[in-house]
């Protein structure tokens, strides 16, 4: 008897379609989106739950769930090189991870497998874990007959992006801990020890010197409104969270994070390298262009980077090719084009993707080590100078009462 079923599929632009198609089967339904030019990502009696596009790639931010994505890849790469069969590959695997949870993942994997369904089609039932990316390059394995190459690939791509993750928040962290002791040790000084000279002086009555005098008025200020500027910066914090998440909020802040002075030349090579990294990947595997650019866009962290990447589509349908609208949108670096034109010339997109990736991925590195070695001599040489002023009020305090006492 026929039955309504709910899918989501991915469109050759790169855009996700959803509706209710009317099949006999599960299998069925996945049959007529293909027919019609879509790619399924789910196909099921109910509507599949979905937190938004935050909740769609959660994973990314999660370390264990991509530590589970880089054990699985890793060790289906090795087996599935080595001659083992998809399914046993997989029991394999689910009997080599340590994490419970993931191994039912992989077990649910392996018993939709055994449904009768694609491999692509199994791991596209985790979305929480498995990328738009991930899964299209595993269908494109599967129809050309060269799965094994594809999770070889797909390992590549899932250790450099990790790696340059990886760097990028070990460089930041040293700086934020600097910042954040430097400014507890100046509120702590300001909270508990400068008061302690305003008794001193209250009870002598004596005259303060005038830095004295307005380290001990800061002081009442934030022992008088300390509560209410901590409860402003939170509620404000949270505000400004609640607005990012927003389409035209989160816009407006990645656009602002690309202005910033150095740091946003690197975060916009981060996402170069990112973009470019995730294109070779899937143009390796004759995924089409525009689709490629689609899935790639929605692994990008940068909306208004991502946002250019539509009319960069747009341009590669009117025959104008990438390098083109590359260039033209003006969010990627001008080298970024000269070498896809190259790449064009020489019929070899894929690896002028791949060469684009590695060129970018040092040169974030460098221009984090650019941004760390600016910003951690600021900060210093900022809460020195507060540090300092607050020492100094207090020595010339106490110089001050000796020379009464003398």
């Amino acid at each position: 008897m026929p039955t309504a079923y709910f899918f989501k599929a991915v469109a050759s632009d790169g855009k996700v379609r959803t509706g209710t198609l009317t099949a006999d089967s599960d299998k069925r339904v996945a049959n007529e989106l293909r027919r019609q030019g879509l790619i399924p990502v789910y196909v099921g009696a109910t509507p599949q739950e979905s937190g938004g596009l935050a909740a769609r790639f959660k994973f990314n931010y999660t370390p264990g769930r991509r530590r589970d994505v880089m054990f699985f890849t890793q060790e289906l790469s090795t087996l599935l090189n080595s001659g083992v069969p998809v399914d046993r590959a997989l029991t394999i695997t689910s009997e080599l991870t340590d994490r419970p949870h993931f191994r039912g993942v992989v077990a649910d994997i392996i018993r939709v497998l055994r449904g009768g369904k694609s491999l692509a089609d199994s791991l596209a039932s985790h979305p929480e874990y498995f990328t738009e990316l991930y899964i299209n390059m595993v269908r494109a394995g599967e129809a050309s007959g060269s799965l094994a190459q594809v999770f070889e690939r797909l390992t590549e791509f899932e250790r450099t992006r990790d790696e340059l993750r990886n760097y990028i928040i070990s460089s930041m962290i040293y700086p934020a801990l600097l910042s954040l002791v430097g400014l507890t040790s100046i509120l702590i000084l300001m909270e508990f020890v400068v008061p302690r000279f305003a008794t001193v002086f209250e009870q002598s009555r004596m005259q303060m010197p005038l830095p004295t005098k307005i380290m001990l008025e800061m002081s009442k200020i934030v022992n008088r409104y300390g509560w209410m500027a901590v409860t402003a910066v939170v509620v404000g914090f949270l505000s400004m969270q609640g607005y990012i998440r927003t389409v035209t909020g989160r816009l407006w802040w990645d656009t602002l994070r690309l202005r910033i002075p150095v740091l946003g030349d690197a975060l916009r090579k981060a996402e170069t390298a990112r973009f470019a990294r995730a294109m070779a990947t899937l143009v390796a595997n004759n995924v089409p262009l525009v689709q490629s650019i689609g899935i790639a866009g929605a692994i990008l962290n940068n909306k208004r980077i991502a946002g250019s990447l539509e009319f960069v589509a747009q341009g590669i349908k009117r025959g104008e090719g990438i390098a083109g609208p590359i260039r033209k949108c003006g969010q990627f670096p001008p080298l970024a084009g000269h070498l896809l034109s190259v790449g064009e010339e020489t019929g070899k997109l894929d690896l002028m993707f791949s060469r684009m990736a590695d060129i970018y991925e040092t040169d974030t590195r460098a221009a984090i080590r650019r941004f760390t070695s600016l910003f951690e001599p600021l900060i210093i040489l900022v809460m020195g100078i507060m540090v300092g002023v607050l020492i100094l009020s207090m020595l010339l305090a106490i110089t001050s009462i000796n020379d009464i006492a003398v």
